[in-house]
């Protein structure tokens, strides 16, 4: 289907069996949505239909901490070393976000030393925000550190946000765009794009609303609160296109990101292979030139994962 049949697929989640039924076990959702099954025959067969020649998996919401620092770092121990089973059985068609433990941060350095050292992982993945505390706030400072002095890649996905949702509307439907612009602007504001400069995030869904709303947010993402700024700082975000690439969503990302800057992402399976299909046929059928069309389908991730080149 894919004009590039090669895509590199940035956003696409895992569900280890040990991980759904402890999910289930503490009747926990996924923004509003049921946790999918998982298979790599799923996944290699979406792959397939969409033209992705690998795919970077991560776990979505809500992660691997429900509450207990224990708990949440055998959980995440868990979950990586069964990403990193799939990717050692299918080389070259997956790699892993690793899953860590925010806000026991202390346990978040260790796994990440673990998964990027011992097993492997691409980068990390961290929610937009863990009961509350964003990305961006101070506590989370000695885990960026580390992964800034990594030059880690980090793909940040949406939570929930830490307030009721409307009657009817589930979380993923709208306040997962809301709660990434949140981390986005806070991640600004609190310095992090200056104090960690080889940190490469990448923010899901082609970043929430930020690229539609960035003159507007501009100030607030600057500690010194100069719009130039905060517009420099929002730049040096990367976004990927999962359930973003329709001709409404696009012209904006476009107008506001440089295309070296955006990958390719299918969202599945919590997305179901219907919709990440339907996505991926409106990035092919949206007018883009060759080279920029080559970057967001592989090229820019390439250079992020030089192993997948």
């Amino acid at each position: 289907m894919a004009t590039d049949a090669r895509r590199i697929d940035t956003h696409q989640h895992i569900v280890p069996p040990e991980y759904a039924s402890w999910l289930a076990k503490n009747g926990v959702l996924a923004g509003g949505l049921p946790i999918p099954q998982w298979s790599a025959e799923g996944a290699l067969d979406l792959m397939e239909s969409a033209g992705v020649a690998a795919g970077i998996l991560s776990v979505s919401t809500p992660g691997a901490h429900l509450g207990i620092d224990a708990e949440a770092r055998a959980m995440a121990r868990s979950v990586n070393e069964f990403a990193a089973g799939v990717a050692k059985a299918h080389p070259g068609r997956f790699g892993f976000f690793a899953t860590l433990t925010l806000p026991d941060v202390d346990g978040a350095i260790a796994e990440a030393a673990h998964a990027l050292d011992a097993l492997g992982a691409d980068g990390v993945v961290l929610l937009t925000n863990v009961r509350g505390v964003y990305l961006g706030d101070s506590s989370i400072d000695p885990l960026m550190e580390e992964l800034n002095r990594r030059e880690a890649v980090v793909f940040v996905h949406p939570s929930e946000l830490p307030a009721p949702p409307v009657p009817g509307i589930p979380p993923f439907v709208a306040d997962f765009l809301l709660d990434t612009t949140r981390a986005g602007i806070n991640m600004c504001r609190q310095g992090w794009m200056e104090r960690y400069p080889n940190v490469r995030i990448i923010l899901s869904h082609g970043g929430g609303f930020i690229p539609y709303a960035a003159e507007r947010i501009a100030r607030m993402c600057s500690a010194d609160g100069v719009a130039a700024t905060g517009v420099e700082n929002l730049h040096r975000f990367y976004f990927d296109t999962a359930l973003s690439s329709s001709p409404y969503a696009l012209p904006s990302l476009l107008a506001f990101a440089d295309p070296t800057r955006i990958t390719f992402g299918s969202d599945w399976p919590y997305a179901p292979k219907s919709r990440s299909l339907h996505f991926a046929q409106l990035l092919d059928e949206f007018k883009l030139s060759t080279e920029a069309r080559r970057a967001i389908n592989r090229a820019n991730a390439e250079k992020l994962f030089p192993r997948l080149a």
